[in-house]
């Protein structure tokens, strides 16, 4: 926490940053810590409430539809008491900067894959599965691991190494069932550069 602090300061001296300074501010108002997530609690809830249709109500033409003030009623007290204790706020902490790592990493691997390979390869889909689940798995360990749930000293030994194994074996997988088409693909970016265009 003071080390990001001081990052956001040294940004805002250094650089001139209002971002920086902006950021500082509402994480010291509570912005973060308990706005945020009490308004992704209320929306999720909200939301599903209406979605599975639990409590409805009848308007004047005699149409059911969802009761919105009990949805709202109940959203309201669930995300209230979600944010009693400080649980929720630092597991939120904890586990959207890695999200928004891991989606720049899947970012990454669909844009270098769409370079190679095209876009409705079957291995490619499912070299693409595969990460994205092990990603998952890994954003949701370190998140939990912050509150001492450890997922043992096996996975710290080798886990590594086994997800090291799983994406190559994928890429292999990948490679063996994209290159089935005796042609090339047109629709791949480095076909379309390389290849000449037609006529």
């Amino acid at each position: 926490m003071i080390e990001v602090m001081s990052l956001l300061a040294s940004y805002g001296f250094f650089r001139g940053g209002d971002i920086g300074n902006i950021l500082a501010q509402w994480q010291a108002a509570g912005i973060f810590s308990y706005v945020l997530p009490f308004l992704l609690i209320f929306a999720l809830t909200f939301g599903l409430l209406i979605r599975i249709g639990l409590f409805t109500t009848k308007t004047k033409e005699g149409v059911e539809g969802p009761n919105k003030s009990i949805n709202a009623i109940i959203a309201l007290a669930v995300s209230l008491m979600a944010l009693q204790f400080d649980f929720v706020s630092v597991f939120f902490s904890e586990i959207f900067p890695r999200f928004g790592v891991a989606l720049s990493i899947i970012l990454v691997i669909i844009i270098l894959g769409g370079l190679f390979m095209p876009l409705g390869a079957k291995g490619f889909n499912w070299v693409l599965i595969l990460v994205v689940m092990v990603i998952i798995g890994i954003v949701v360990f370190q998140s939990l691991g912050s509150f001492g749930y450890n997922v043992g000293s096996w996975w710290g030994n080798y886990g590594l190494s086994l997800i090291g194994w799983v994406v190559f074996l994928g890429l292999i997988i990948a490679v063996v069932a994209g290159s089935t088409s005796s042609s090339p693909n047109p629709d791949n970016l480095l076909n379309r550069i390389l290849l000449p265009p037609r006529s």
